[in-house]
């Protein structure tokens, strides 16, 4: 074989390998995953302001890890955060239990389904005046949350304690005109949900949400009784839009807050007083 000869065939194979090489890499390209949906998805969630900023803190940081990046979105009243998930400036939501967001479907025709359940919060008759049901006065004024889902839920507590007697057949929305019976005419004044607890110097007692009793200071010591937590309709959770429910981010989302992590900064916040639901 002469030089050129030589020199031929070992350019030859040299474009050989080069091309060999050049195919290794475009199959190492095309082998190596591709991002996820999740990976590219951002999604806003509406919650309460307050504690449970610090449980979505955890929850933000569990979906990050999976390629999910959340942005909560605090509100400050329960009317809010559904009219923003059905006009689409939130993803999802999370604060309220199945009772509240029937009431606000028939109400406002939302388009809004549970997907995974959060917390609940056994609701309760606080008072900084008296050390048990008993001893709440005649002509005693008791407040109570005035949305219709909760306003029934308290009404409930109250006949449960033997101050008054719903009408028989009265739903979870109850309302005062329900009332029956008030042995001890009570007179109840109807709040606003995170107002109520706050007004608890002004009331004899007050019925109100737990987690609103956190934010106004109030203590297990000054609950004098509380709703049954077995079978409790009230389980809170997460919500998105219907068309979503099916969504692999919000399978993502919901498995970012069921977790150990998560369910050790719920206990944390909410020191007992809100139990894991799911």
């Amino acid at each position: 074989m002469n030089n050129k000869t030589f020199s031929a065939v070992t350019l030859t194979r040299r474009a050989s390998l080069a091309a060999l090489a050049v195919s290794a890499l475009a199959l190492a390209t095309l082998a190596t995953p591709l991002p996820s949906v999740a990976a590219e998805k951002s999604i806003k969630v509406g919650i309460m302001s307050g504690e449970d900023e610090d449980v979505w803190r955890v929850v933000t940081a569990e979906a990050e890890k999976k390629g999910l990046k959340i942005e909560t979105i605090t509100f400050n009243d329960y009317t809010q955060p559904n009219e923003a998930l059905e006009r689409g400036e939130i993803d999802a939501n999370a604060f309220q239990h199945q009772p509240y967001l029937d009431n606000q479907i028939k109400t406002h025709g939302y388009h809004i389904v549970r997907v995974g359940y959060t917390g609940v919060w056994p609701i309760g008759l606080y008072t900084k005046k008296y050390k048990a049901v008993s001893e709440i006065p005649e002509g005693a004024i008791v407040g109570l949350p005035n949305d219709p889902s909760n306003e029934g839920r308290a009404l409930r507590v109250l006949q449960n304690e033997g101050l008054i007697k719903l009408k028989d057949g009265t739903g979870i929305l109850a309302t005062i005109a329900d009332i029956t019976e008030n042995p001890k005419k009570l007179e109840i004044k109807e709040l606003d949900a995170g107002i109520v607890g706050r007004s608890i110097d002004d009331l004899d007692a007050a019925v109100v949400n737990t987690d609103w009793a956190l934010k106004s200071g109030l203590s297990p010591k000054e609950r004098i009784a509380q709703e049954p937590i077995s079978d409790n309709p009230y389980r809170n959770f997460i919500a998105v839009k219907e068309d979503n429910k099916d969504a692999d981010w919000v399978k993502t989302l919901v498995s970012s807050y069921q977790n150990d992590a998560v369910k050790a900064e719920f206990d944390k916040v909410y020191k007992g007083t809100g139990l894991s639901a799911y």
